[in-house]
């Protein structure tokens, strides 16, 4: 039997880059498997630098969880322009300003599964019930409008789910506001082994020290609004 625990990814900003160079910073359209991973070491309280036998999973163990995402509120990209004054310059030129562009999701809303260990992943559901560290969704400034662990009652929870990952991100009814119409589609964004007609996304993590990724194949599939379950209208 096939484990997989389901997460929400709900704020009014969320950023989740794998391309970002310099003064650019992008972000994808859902989140990626390293900033969901990311979090998940936050709320396990699992330091960047991996020490052995700390008691703590490997980032190897984690990043091999086989993960989707089912969009429920695509949001919207936004930029934002920041600048940073007086920052000195490498090989003593002095003082600039640096300037960035910082691309982010504005008033998204993601149901996030992770398929793997059941072992591995009650202690993650574990650890979502009471962070370690600050819990946030791709920047430490963009924090969770809901929290991340799904409530255990029902229609959401429990979020940890003896089914296979496309079978449970099909399981919780789509939320929408007070008022809000559902999309005639969702989509769905999940990981395709197989490549074929699929994206490559550089966000397997190897060590958020080194900052390390690999590729990893990803293909998207959008599903009729009754191939989800019914909605359950205001909670969002």
């Amino acid at each position: 039997m096939k484990t997989t625990l389901l997460l929400r990814l709900c704020g009014p900003m969320q950023s989740w880059g794998s391309q970002s160079r310099f003064m650019y910073r992008d972000t994808g359209r859902e989140p990626s498997k390293s900033g969901a991973i990311g979090l998940v070491c936050a709320a396990l309280g699992k330091p960047r630098v991996e020490v052995a036998g700390d008691g703590q999973p490997t980032l190897a163990e984690l990043a091999g969880l086989r993960m989707g995402v089912r969009v429920d509120r695509e949001g919207s990209v936004e930029c934002d322009y920041q600048t940073a004054e007086d920052v000195a310059e490498a090989h003593g030129k002095g003082l600039r300003t640096v300037q960035s562009w910082r691309s982010y999701l504005a008033d998204a809303d993601f149901l996030v599964g992770l398929e793997g260990d059941r072992g591995l992943l009650e202690r993650v559901d574990l650890a979502l019930a009471s962070p370690a560290w600050h819990l946030f969704l791709g920047r430490k400034s963009f924090v969770p409008a809901v929290p991340v662990r799904l409530p255990d009652q029902p229609p959401w929870g429990p979020g940890l789910r003896d089914q296979p990952l496309e079978i449970a991100l099909r399981s919780i009814p789509w939320h929408g506001r007070p008022g809000e119409q559902p999309p005639s589609q969702l989509r769905f964004v999940g990981e395709d082994p197989s490549g074929e007609d699929a994206d490559v996304r550089n966000d397997v993590p190897h060590s958020f020290d080194a900052r390390a990724f690999a590729p990893r194949n990803i293909a998207t599939q959008f599903l009729d609004f009754k191939e989800v379950t019914s909605p359950c209208g205001s909670r969002g």
